[in-house]
């Protein structure tokens, strides 16, 4: 009887093990990868910047006199040469009046002291009259021609000052406030201006960059890494709103002086503005594409993290399928990804998701990854249903 129950037992544990399989090993993970490719690079910087017109001119008299008409409206446009105010011109009127009769009266004079001088001239030759008489009445003679110049001076200086009476406008443009009024007496060259036209079309925008940025772009430009065409840079524009200005400008110059105290160089850049969109002194950001960098590496930004240091890191799928942690050197960010100067190469699988919880040296299974649909495009399917 023991020997049956020893057996029974010892079959019973056999059967009991035969029950008891393994569990399979789950299978690796699906990450959505992307794979890296080397593709030209626009490099485009965001940079602050402020507006100012293109032509800016402060309205002054340039006689004295009360002001007896004003012809504009204030903050209408006004064209070159155009009448703004006029100052009582009756002084002036008389000064030129005086001008011209002085004028005339020296015109006479000159006929008189040019016969006598010819005649004497007959007589000095006879000895009839003594030589001392003769060089005088050459002398007067030519007073009498420089006589007839100053005066024609004189009334010339006089109808120019009758002509400046009526203030017109030196520059096309828009015109601002008046800061003087009919009946006001206003002086030649005076401090305060009558007013001020600005020209606002096309329009400058003058943007600071750092010394710093500008020194490494050239640095990249003589190394080779950069290039850039032959014609002026384009400029894009973002309003103080956020929304984009919708025109395209051209970079004009670059300052050759770093300002001491920001330690920034000033740009500048010219916008078509025909609707009067901008206005002198707007905050704006200006995009200035600075070259095209040929190749280049561009990693999307959800892809890369920071690691303790802080210093950006992103998984790749090794040729093992197994995880990789790979340490990136960025330049800039270029739209929503990272240009990449060190750490990825072309043909490297970089994940984009599915990556959570896991460590590096673990397998997984790479898949094509496929961007999430937009917001609005989710909305749309959404109605649909």
């Amino acid at each position: 009887m023991r020997s049956f129950s020893s057996a029974a037992l010892v079959a019973a544990l056999l059967l009991s093990a035969c029950g008891k399989q393994t569990p399979p090993a789950p299978p690796p993970k699906q990450v959505g990868v992307v794979t890296v490719q080397m593709q030209p690079v626009t490099l485009t910087t965001e940079l602050p910047g402020r507006t100012s017109p293109f032509e800016s001119s402060e309205v002054r008299p340039q006689v004295d006199g009360i002001i007896t008409k004003r012809l504009f409206q204030e903050g209408e446009m006004v064209h070159a040469g155009q009448t703004l105010y006029q100052i009582d011109p009756a002084p002036y009127a008389a000064a030129a009046a005086n001008a011209r009769a002085a004028l005339a009266n020296a015109q006479a004079n000159i006929a008189s002291t040019s016969a006598l001088a010819q005649r004497y001239g007959d007589l000095v030759k006879i000895n009839a009259i003594a030589k001392q008489d003769y060089e005088n009445a050459v002398a007067a003679a030519n007073q009498a021609k420089a006589n007839v110049a100053a005066q024609k001076a004189a009334l010339q200086s006089a109808e120019i000052n009758l002509h400046r009476t009526a203030i017109k406008a030196p520059i096309s443009g828009r015109i601002g406030a008046s800061t003087f009024t009919v009946g006001a007496l206003v002086t030649a060259a005076q401090a305060q201006p009558l007013t001020t036209i600005q020209r606002l079309d096309p329009i400058y925008v003058d943007i600071n960059q750092s010394s710093v940025d500008v020194l490494r772009l050239r640095k990249q430009l003589i190394a080779g890494q950069v290039s850039r065409s032959g014609e002026a840079a384009r400029v894009g524009l973002t309003l103080e709103d956020g929304s984009d200005y919708g025109r395209e400008g051209k970079f004009q110059f670059s300052d050759v002086t770093v300002a001491q105290d920001t330690g920034t160089v000033t740009l500048r850049a010219i916008f078509p503005n025909p609707q009067g969109l901008l206005l002198p002194g707007m905050y704006v950001r200006a995009h200035l594409i600075e070259g095209t960098q040929a190749q280049g590496i561009l990693a999307p930004q959800q892809a890369v993290t920071r690691d303790e240091k802080g210093n950006p890191s992103a998984y790749v799928v090794g040729a093992d399928n197994k995880l990789e942690i790979r340490v990136l050197t960025t330049s800039r960010a270029i739209g929503d990804k990272w240009l990449v100067t060190s750490g990825l190469k072309p043909g490297d699988r970089l994940v984009m998701d599915g990556a959570m919880m896991l460590q590096p040296g673990m397998p997984v299974q790479p898949v094509a990854w496929t961007p999430p649909p937009t917001p609005s495009k989710a909305a749309q399917a959404a109605g649909g249903e």
